[in-house]
This record gives C-alpha cells, structure tokens and sequence, in this order.
C-alpha cells in the first residue's frame, strides 16, 4: 500500500491520510484531485474499513469506472466491486430499487430521459387543450426539473403564493394543474424522471427514518467529487447520510462551478465549513496539466472573481508557448484558420487528430468549424450531438423492452403499438387513454380487459390490440429465463422492427439495420461485464437503468482518432495538448444572456477557466470582427475576457496597425454635404485643398488593412498583372493551387485553376481574393 502513497505529493498525501472526521479538498484545475480520490479510497480499505461502508459520488459513469478500475489495481479487483460509487443518479437509482416501494413505486420503474419526459408534457398540454405557443413542453419541462431540484413538490408549489403568480404573469396559470398531472401521469406509469432519483431519494430519506438510519449505518465514508456542482437536492441528500458520523469528504474546484442553469450551487462548496464542526481544509495548488504560460493567464482571469475560496494555482512545469491570439473577419474565415492551423501543428509535430480540441460556448457555433474540416479532409467528432441511444430505432427497440419491464410505461407503448404498423390508429389510442384515465389504470391494463370495457372500437382493431397484448405477455415469460441479450434479438425480430428496415433497402435504412446490430453488441457485452461484478444479475431491467443514466461522454471512443469539437460545458474534466477556444467576442462569450448580475458574469468568467486550462501545452483564442447571427453579419467586439489576461502570456498573431474609427450615429441622418462651402474653404496658409496630398506613411499603414477587409476587387485594372497561366496561388477557402487557364476580359476575366486536393475551380477575378506565391 505504501509504495503507492509514494506516488503523491504532501499536498495530495495529507487528505488521503486523514481518517476521520469532516474534510474538504479545494482542488485546482490539474491538480491530481481524481488521484486522491482514489487513493484515500485504497487507503481507506488498507486500514480495515470494508468496501461496503464506503460511498463515492461522482458526476460521470466514465469518471467512476477509472477510479474503481485504479481501486482493483490496489487493493484487489474482488474487494472493488462492493463499493457504493457511481454518478448521484445511478448510486440513489440503485437505492430506490431497493427501497422505492415504500413509496408505491415498483422496484422495476422506468427512468424516464428528457424526451420522454417531454412527450408526456405535450400529450398533457393537448388532451388540456391548452394553447402549445404559451405552454411550450420544453420550457414546461425545464420549470418542473428546477422545481424538483429545489425539493418543490406539487404541494409545495401550490402553498407557494409568489410562484402561482409569477406563472400567471407569464401567462402560465395552469402550471400547477400541468405539473400534478405530469407527476400522477408518471406515478401511473411506474416511471421516474432523472429529478425524481434525486426528489423520491430525498423523500425517502425524511419520511422514513428507519431507511435513513440503514444507509448512514452503512455509508459511514462518503466522498464526493466536484461538490461545486451539486444542486440543493444532491446536497440534502449528502448531508443527511453523513450526518451521522461526519467522515464526509468534499472535493472540488470553486473557480470551475459552471452549471447554475443545471441547479449546481456554488454557495455548497462555499458554506461547506459552516455546515459541519472541525473541518480540515487541505488545498492542492501544483497543476500538472498546463505549462506555465497557461496556468499564469488563468490565474490572472479567476482573480477578477471576487466570490472565491483562496488558493493559488501554480505548476513545475515548462514555460511553454504563449497562448495566441487570433483575429479573423468572419467566423467562416475563423473555422479556416482553425483547420489550418490543427494541420499545420498536425504535419509539423507528428500528433494524432485525438491531440487537438475546438471548445465553443454554443453549440451552433461548430458548423463553421466542421466546413473548414470537412474542407482539410480532417476527421472530428462532435461531443452532445444526437446520442446513441436517442436515434429513432434504437428508441424503438428500448421501448419494446421497457414494456416488457413495466408494462405501466405508457410512453413506451404509445411509441410502438403501432411500430411495425399493425392497423392500431392514432384515434384508438386516444380512445385508451381516455378509458384508462376514466379508470385510473394503465393502457395496458385496458387492453388486458377490452371484453370488460365498452371502447367502441371494431372487432379488427380489437383483435390487433389483443395480439400485442399476447406477443408483450409471450416476452415477459421468456424474460424470465433468458437474458437481456437472448430476448432483446427475439424482440428485434419477431415485432417486425429488423424486416421494417430491411425492406426499406436504402442506405438510411441499412445504417438503421446496423445500429440496431450494433445495440444487440452492446447488450451483449453488457451482459458479460455484469458477470464481473458481486451483486449484478445481467438482466434486461440493469441493463435498460444504465443506458437511461449513461452520457454522452460516457461512451467510449477507443482509438477512434478525431479532432473533438464539443461546448465548454462538455469539457469540463478533459484535457488536450492542443485548444482552440473560439469566439472570444462579447454578447458570445460572455454569453449576452449572462451579463445582467455579478453572480451570472462570474460564472462566465468560470467557464472561460475552465475552457483554458484543458490546453496542456498550447492555447489559441480566436475572435471575429464579424459574425452570422440569423442569417445577418453582424458587428462582433472581442470579449472582455481577452483584455483580462495579461500582455506577456499573449502572442497577438493578427496585430491591429491602425484605430480604425467605427462611427456611433448612422451618417445618413446629416443629409447630404453642401460641396458649394467647400469651395470657399481655404486652410490658414492659403493651399487649397486640392492641393494637399496624404502623407505616405499613412498610405502605407492603411495598405496594410486591406487584406482584411471582405470587399471584392472592383474592376479588372486591380487583378494583379502577374497572374497568368502555371502561376501558383492561394486561396483563403480552396487552399494552394496552379492556374491552368485566364480567359475573358475586363469584369468577365476568369482563371480556371487546380487546387491541391484535386478541384478544378473556375474563378472570377474581380471577386477571387487570390495571393500570388510565385
């Protein structure tokens, strides 16, 4: 055991020696803290605390699995498995399995992801009749999540005064009747929502003390990874697990709180001492991630923070290169210099793709820098696009196997009753759910008792019903032998989904074909990594849980070799050599919506330390002087952020020459000039000013300003006489290439020319912004 406390410093040693008691590690960006996480845990289990006594809360499943596969490696692969750790969802998902039917819930509830959270929303704002442009299901859908998170229930809601009426201001006064039948609607279904873990977890725990007094007996250790981003829900839950015996240890970084808009509260790190008596505070303040120049910069931009807990980052690293800075005209010219640049570092260093990282505050800002990669031939993936398990036939396949789970799911069977289609309308399906909310029973159910209910619908349709109902029922009792790989491929097959595709034939409906192949592989290895751990059964219902918990930077690339391109808000716990922060302009980033309190331009501010220390070894800002917002170009000013770092951590790759005036009134207003006054003009020495010329240095600076400008040439007498056939040129959006032929004259004049990728283009010569090379 002591050879691997050998490995940590004394900063990083002191927390992982510290046994009992309440403790609270601030640790900087590249600190090692995910280190000393594992190492406290492995030192824990060396001094005799048994594996099933330790909780360790994480926020993502990627993070757990590297810290208890570093855990095996320690202290042996048997004794790991009987650790409580995983993400807050997973870990209190598993509890509620456990204990969740002390609160009426089965113990094989759906967990319900955002979609479907968000059709329930809308099929309830349509069967209220209630107008979708004001009670829009995704606004809808984020006020209940932030109500959970902040523990109002519906009776909280409808005890809370300022709330009904901030609802009924914003035209919204059938919030509360939405958010009733949306919960009922779920509790019905046998289904919970990603709030719900957390929510029904905090229930639990208050209003059953013998539960709360079985889990403190049991997590006596409890440690948790980036406390700052912990919402009030995930709070009451840790505080009264530990509040027993208070071996509770906290770790994170204050300066790298950025998800306030997700319910994350930074006052928990920041009140963390007031909460608990004799708190040890140790900081770990050596980075050793990023290289001086980087480290330095951050420091001076979290400074300007004035919420902040005291540390001082510092690192033993090289000096390394300066952090550049560049400008472009508009963001197509940026993603241009982006790709260009990622080749140039690519071919010159000998790096892989998977080295480089392009961080964007919004998403809709990766389009520019996808053309310009497509364009170099250079492979990139995009982080938060449309997940594996959110594309349509994946969904489909889940949905048939949550109904065989629960039948009570009813977005699942609403999704698939008629998927193949079987000749089950849209008009039946209304007819159950009306029966079954007349009833207060599931749609299912109401299909198990159609010869008991008078549904007025005809004997075709409900002999249809009556087969679904037979082919679900036919897999749940093969469920009960087989495992979750066996009958998710017989549900594939024998529902008609896998023929649906196959008879599509077109190349959509191949890859459709493949991806379900490709879920089948990932039941399957599912089902042989279950086999590994102690207290895991390989089933459907595990298997369901985790893909309904799984992220997507969860899932692992392997050595698919990409450039990354993902939010800020992605990255967050990823580190590359080479990043590219992008639009550096205000009303971007700072983000226009974050600007009107200290509080939300702090967080800003956080989430630009952040996006700069994922660099390792080299940092590049890029701003525009232009961009496309809705199909305008509009004005861009660089951010605020880039004045915040100092001078001599820069290197300023596009240096202005000149102060080029921007008036701030439209000069339109002032009518024409009288020219006649000007005649009469004279200046004190009597030259008339015809007569003064401009001074030649002036001349020369403003010359220097013209390759920036996006003007094209306007006449034929200002292509550059030097062009002709066999002359090597670039171009700024084609690359280099070799004029082939010149033909036509004046404003017509075009050059037909090969590029280096193979194109043959043909350009005219007045627009082309072509640089001659030789």
């Amino acid at each position: 055991m002591e050879k691997f406390l050998n490995q940590l410093n004394d900063a990083q040693k002191a927390p992982v020696l510290h046994k009992e008691g309440p403790l609270m590690v601030i640790a900087g960006a590249g600190s090692g803290k995910t280190r000393v996480l594992t190492y406290r845990i492995a030192h824990l289990m060396g001094q005799g605390v048994d594996a099933f006594n330790i909780l360790a809360l994480t926020f993502t499943n990627k993070a757990a699995r590297e810290m208890k596969k570093r855990i095996a490696e320690i202290v042996g692969g048997s004794e790991a498995k009987n650790l409580w750790m995983g993400t807050f969802h997973s870990v209190f998902a598993k509890l509620l399995r456990y204990d969740g039917d002390k609160l009426g819930y089965p113990s094989n509830f759906t967990i319900y992801d955002t979609q479907d959270s968000q059709r329930l929303i809308s099929s309830i704002i349509r069967e209220m009749g209630l107008d979708k442009d004001i009670y829009k299901y995704k606004q809808i859908q984020n006020r209940i999540s932030s109500y959970k998170n902040s523990l109002i229930t519906v009776k909280a809601y409808f005890q809370n005064p300022e709330l009904i009426e901030a609802d009924a201001m914003a035209k919204r006064p059938r919030m509360g009747d939405i958010y009733t039948n949306y919960v009922d609607r779920c509790f019905k279904a046998g289904a919970m929502d990603f709030d719900d873990l957390l929510l029904r977890t905090n229930e639990l725990l208050t209003r059953f003390p013998e539960v709360l007094m079985k889990y403190q007996n049991r997590f006596r250790y409890i440690l948790v990874d980036e406390y700052q981003d912990t919402n009030h829900s995930q709070y009451l839950i840790v505080k009264a697990l530990a509040d027993r015996y208070q071996n509770i240890c906290v770790v994170g970084d204050d300066a790298q709180s950025i998800y306030s808009f997700r319910g994350a509260n930074i006052s928990n790190i920041l009140n963390f001492q007031r909460d608990y008596d004799d708190v040890a505070v140790y900081r770990l303040e050596q980075n050793y991630r990023s290289t001086k120049n980087i480290v330095n910069a951050a420091n001076a931009i979290i400074a300007n923070n004035k919420n902040q807990l005291e540390k001082v980052v510092w690192t033993a690293n090289d000096e390394g290169n300066l952090i550049k800075l560049h400008r472009s005209v508009t963001d197509a010219e940026e993603g241009r210099f982006v790709a260009s640049s990622i080749f140039e570092n690519r071919m010159q260093h000998q790096l892989p793709n998977g080295h480089f990282a392009v961080l964007y505050r919004t998403n809709s800002q990766s389009r520019a820098i996808e053309d310009a990669l497509r364009k170099k031939d250079i492979p990139y993936r995009i982080y938060g696009g449309l997940s594996f398990y959110q594309r349509k036939e994946i969904k489909d396949v889940l949905c048939y196997l949550r109904l065989v789970i629960n039948t009570k799911d009813e977005e699942a069977l609403k999704r698939i009753i008629n998927f193949p289609t079987r000749g089950i309308g849209q008009t039946t399906v209304d007819k159950l759910t009306v029966a079954a909310n007349h009833y207060g029973r599931s749609i299912f159910e109401v299909m198990e008792n159609l010869d008991k209910i008078d549904l007025k619908i005809n004997s075709g349709t409900k002999r249809k019903l009556e087969d679904f109902v037979s082919m679900i029922k036919s897999f749940q009792i093969m469920n009960e032998s087989a495992d979750a790989f066996t009958l998710a491929e017989h549900v594939a097959k024998k529902t008609g989904i896998l023929l649906e595709f196959k008879k599509d034939g077109t190349p959509e409906g191949i890859g459709r074909m493949e991806n379900i192949e490709e879920l089948l592989n990932g039941i399957q290895d599912f089902v042989e990594g279950q086999k590994e751990l102690a207290d895991a059964k390989g089933d459907l219902t595990e298997f369901l849980e985790d893909v309904a918990l799984a992220t997507d930077l969860d899932k692992d690339t392997g050595d698919d070799d990409r450039v990354a391109l993902m939010t800020i808000h992605l990255a967050k716990g990823l580190e590359f050599p080479y990043v590219y922060i992008v639009g550096m302009e205000e009303d971007l980033f700072p983000s226009a919506m974050s600007m009107s309190t200290r509080s939300e331009l702090e967080e800003e501010r956080r989430l630009f330390y952040v996006a700069l220390t994922r660099a390792e070894q080299q940092a590049y800002l890029t701003y525009t002087q232009n961009r496309y917002r809705w199909g305008k170009l509009i004005d861009a000013e660089p951010s605020r952020f880039i004045e915040e770092i100092d001078e001599k951590f820069i290197e300023n790759l596009t240096p202005v020459d000149n102060y080029r005036f921007k008036p701030l009134i439209n000069t339109d207003i002032f009518g024409e000039v009288d020219k006649s006054t000007l005649r009469q003009q004279r200046p004190k020495n009597g030259t008339p000013p015809a007569a003064h010329k401009p001074n030649e240095n002036q001349l020369r600076k403003l010359r220097k300003l013209k390759p920036q400008l996006a003007t094209p040439i306007g006449n034929t007498s200002s292509v550059d006489p030097n062009l002709a056939e066999g002359t090597l040129v670039n171009h700024t959006r084609f690359g280099k290439g070799k004029v082939l032929k010149i033909e036509g004259v004046g404003n017509d004049k075009k050059a037909e020319i090969l590029f280096e990728k193979g194109d043959v283009k043909k350009l005219l010569l007045r627009f082309a912004k072509l640089e001659i090379l030789s």
